[in-house]
């Protein structure tokens, strides 16, 4: 089934990895913007993996609660099909900012601590529904997540990784490194702890308003986590990968405020939290929307009722 006439392309606005991205005009639906998604799934002797079926029910399911972190998916068709391959295009909602545009229009000094305590408790609450729901995003950056015109933050392209890689291994487009858990680095099990480190990795960059660690390998990118947080204890090296902790050279810890000097107390400790070595000890989302760091009034530096986890509603 081909993609509705509903839809009027207006423009191509992105091509990457995760396929080409279309802004079109919803002309049944009052001439709204939507971003238009095409990705290519591998087609078995069976027909569509049930992977894929499941990923896409999940992402129906979701898009039933309408959160308000998370951002709308409003179809899936297919568009072609070979024996070889389908093609799928996904309809959410069209927000034409994403977290790197908006912090790169940011004037000199950078964002006052309220607005950053503010976008952080939306990218959480977002992300705790989808670890509520049992989805690990895997691949969160500020590219993937969207700034609204009113300062409303959403997420985007989660849960859909394994749609997703048949696409990535017929493109030659490099996924940054710069937000991976170490333990994805080292190719060691993980779950839904990966998302806190790249929380963690966001956080730092939403102050200074550049990349945390911009390693250029695997290897580099451990490097540099390591040169500013230190080699972790042995006990803490995963079992379960290649690499040795002897491989690494000792060094010691930084303190995170050289890197991060307009961070406050109360953010610095979240920071350490999101950015732990074993992902058994990182923080987790429900633990990091009651901390501290959200419950301070910053005019006295007193501490203000702990806002409520909002529920996401049924339509």
């Amino acid at each position: 089934m081909d993609v509705p006439n509903q839809y009027e392309r207006v423009a191509e606005i992105g091509v990457g990895a995760y396929g080409t991205v279309y802004k079109a005009r919803d002309v049944q639906n009052g001439g709204r913007f939507v971003a238009l998604k095409k990705v290519r799934v591998h087609t078995s002797e069976d027909g569509m993996p049930m992977s894929t079926i499941r990923e896409v029910a999940l992402l129906r399911q979701l898009e039933s609660f309408e959160h308000p972190n998370i951002v709308r998916l409003f179809d899936v068709y297919t568009t072609a099909c070979t024996d070889r391959e389908t093609r799928l295009t996904l309809v959410f909602e069209f927000i034409d900012q994403d977290l790197s545009m908006f912090l790169e229009k940011v004037p000199p000094p950078g964002l006052p601590e309220s607005r950053i305590r503010d976008m952080m408790q939306q990218f959480l609450n977002g992300l705790d529904f989808l670890h509520t729901h049992r989805v690990v995003h895997r691949d969160l950056k500020p590219q993937n997540i969207l700034v609204t015109s009113g300062g409303q933050l959403k997420l985007a392209d989660f849960g859909l990784a394994r749609i997703y890689s048949f696409q990535m291994a017929l493109t030659s487009v490099v996924v940054t490194l710069w937000y991976r858990a170490p333990e994805v680095l080292l190719q060691a099990s993980y779950a839904t702890p990966v998302d806190l480190w790249s929380v963690g990795c966001i956080f730092a960059e939403m102050f200074r308003r550049r990349p945390l660690f911009s390693g250029n390998s695997d290897i580099d990118q451990l490097n540099k986590i390591f040169d500013l947080l230190g080699v972790p204890a042995e006990d803490d090296w995963p079992s379960d990968v290649a690499l040795s902790h002897l491989s690494f050279v000792q060094r010691d810890k930084q303190p995170i405020e050289t890197v991060v000097p307009e961070i406050g107390l109360s953010g610095k400790d979240l920071l350490l939290k999101l950015l732990t070595f074993d992902p058994t000890k990182r923080i987790s989302t429900a633990a990091a929307l009651q901390h501290d760091f959200f419950s301070e009034n910053e005019s006295d530096g007193s501490l203000a009722p702990v806002p409520s986890r909002p529920q996401a509603k049924t339509s």
